[in-house]
C-alpha cells in the first residue's frame, strides 16, 4: 500500500502593509536622505505640521512631533521579545555596561567638544551648538537601533533591552545629564538648558517617551498571540512611516531657517560638531565592547547603542523649549543622519569567521 503523501506546508502571503514595511526597512537610509531632500525642496507641509493642530469638533490641540514620537516608541515596546529579555537579565553584563556608557559617554565627550568650541571665534563659545548636542546625547537609545541590529548580525535582545532600559530610565537620566553639563554653557543657554531639564523631568520624558514605550510593552505581555500579531502588523508599518514623517517635519524647521538666512559657517560648524560627537560615541562604544570581550553580536549591539541616541526626541524637545532658535536643529539633524550612516557601516562590516581564518 502506498503511504499517503505528506501535505506540503503552505505559507500565507504577508499583508501589503507588512510587505511595504519590509521594503522600506531595507531602504531606510535612503528614505531618510529623501526625507531631508523633501524638506529642502518642499518645506511647506512640514512647517504646517510643526504648528499645533486643532482637533475637529473639540477644543483640543495636538502637537505632531510628540504624537509621532509616541507612536514610534509604542511600536518599539510592542515588539519587545519578552522571553529573550529574560535570558538577557540572567546575563546582564552588556545591559549594565550599555546603561553605564549611556551616562559616561556624554560626560566624557561633551566637555572635550566644549573645550574645542571655545577656541572658535563664536561670541558664545559655540554654546548654541553645544546645547543641541547635549540635548541629543542625553536622550535614550534610539528605537530605530533595533532596525539596524536586525539588518546586521547584532544581538537583538541586547539591543531591545538597552532601548527599553534607557527609555524607562530617561525621566532620571535626562535631567541628570542636562543639569551636570549645563555649567559648560554661556550666554543664557545654561538657564535654558536647566529649564529644559525641568520640562523633561516634569512631563515630557514621561508622557512622550516612557508611557508610550511602557504601553507597547504591556501589550506585548498581556495580549493573546493572534491579537498581538495583528496589532504589530498594523502599528509597525505606521511607526516606520511616522518616523520618516517626523524626520521630515524636524528637517523643515531647521532647513527653512537656513534657506531664509543662509549661514554657511553655521552649517559647517553644526556638521563638524555632530560628526565629532557621533564618531567619539561610536568609538568609545567599540572600545568598551572589546575591553569587556563580548561576543561579536553583542559587541555590535552595544556599539550601536552607544552611538545611536533618539535624535527625534531631542528635536521635539528643542522645538518645545527653544521655539525661537530653529537653527539649533541643524546639528541634531546632522547627528541623526551621521548615526544612521555609521550604523550602516557597523551592521555591514564583515564578521571574522569562527575558525579564526
Amino acid at each position: 500500500m502506498t503511504p499517503p503523501t505528506a501535505a506540503r506546508p503552505t505559507t500565507e502571503p504577508r499583508p501589503p502593509t507588512e510587505r511595504a514595511a519590509s521594503w522600506l526597512r531595507v531602504r531606510l537610509g535612503r528614505a531618510v536622505v529623501l526625507a531631508y531632500a523633501t524638506a529642502l525642496l518642499l518645506p511647506g507641509p512640514g512647517l504646517w505640521l510643526r504648528r499645533p493642530q486643532a482637533l475637529p469638533l473639540t477644543h483640543l490641540t495636538v502637537h505632531t512631533g510628540p504624537l509621532l514620537l509616541s507612536l514610534v516608541l509604542f511600536s518599539a515596546g510592542l515588539q519587545v521579545p519578552v522571553r529573550a529579555l529574560g535570558h538577557l537579565l540572567r546575563r546582564p553584563t552588556a545591559l549594565l555596561a550599555g546603561l553605564m556608557l549611556h551616562l559616561a559617554i556624554p560626560l566624557a565627550v561633551v566637555p572635550l567638544v566644549a573645550f574645542l568650541l571655545r577656541r572658535t571665534p563664536d561670541t558664545d563659545g559655540g554654546s548654541g551648538l553645544l546645547t543641541a548636542m547635549i540635548l541629543t546625547v542625553a536622550m535614550p537609545v534610539a528605537a530605530g537601533a533595533t532596525v539596524w541590529t536586525d539588518k546586521g548580525e547584532g544581538d537583538q535582545p541586547t539591543m531591545v533591552g538597552l532601548v527599553l532600559a534607557s527609555t524607562l530610565a530617561s525621566p532620571l537620566t535626562t535631567p541628570f545629564l542636562l543639569a551636570t553639563l549645563a555649567p559648560l554653557l554661556s550666554g543664557g543657554y545654561a538657564d535654558t538648558l536647566a529649564a529644559t531639564g525641568r520640562l523633561a523631568e516634569g512631563g515630557f520624558a514621561l508622557t512622550a517617551v516612557v508611557l508610550p514605550c511602557a504601553g507597547g510593552l504591556l501589550g506585548a505581555l498581556v495580549l493573546p498571540a493572534r491579537w498581538l500579531g495583528r496589532l504589530r502588523g498594523t502599528v509597525a508599518p505606521s511607526a516606520l512611516a511616522g518616523s520618516l514623517v517626523l524626520t521630515y517635519v524636524n528637517a523643515c524647521g531647521a532647513l527653512g531657517a537656513v534657506l531664509a538666512r543662509p549661514r554657511p559657517l553655521l552649517f559647517a560648524a553644526a556638521l563638524g560638531v555632530a560628526c565629532l560627537v557621533c564618531g567619539l560615541s561610536f568609538a568609545l562604544g567599540r572600545v568598551a565592547a572589546r575591553v569587556l570581550r563580548l561576543e561579536a553580536a553583542v559587541a555590535s549591539s552595544l556599539t550601536l547603542a552607544c552611538g545611536m541616541n533618539n535624535s527625534s526626541a531631542s528635536a521635539v524637545l528643542i522645538t518645545a523649549s527653544l521655539p525661537g532658535k530653529p537653527h539649533l536643529l541643524l546639528p541634531v539633524l546632522a547627528y541623526g543622519l551621521l548615526q544612521k550612516a555609521a550604523a550602516s557601516r557597523i551592521v555591514t562590516r564583515p564578521q571574522p569567521s569562527r575558525c579564526g581564518c
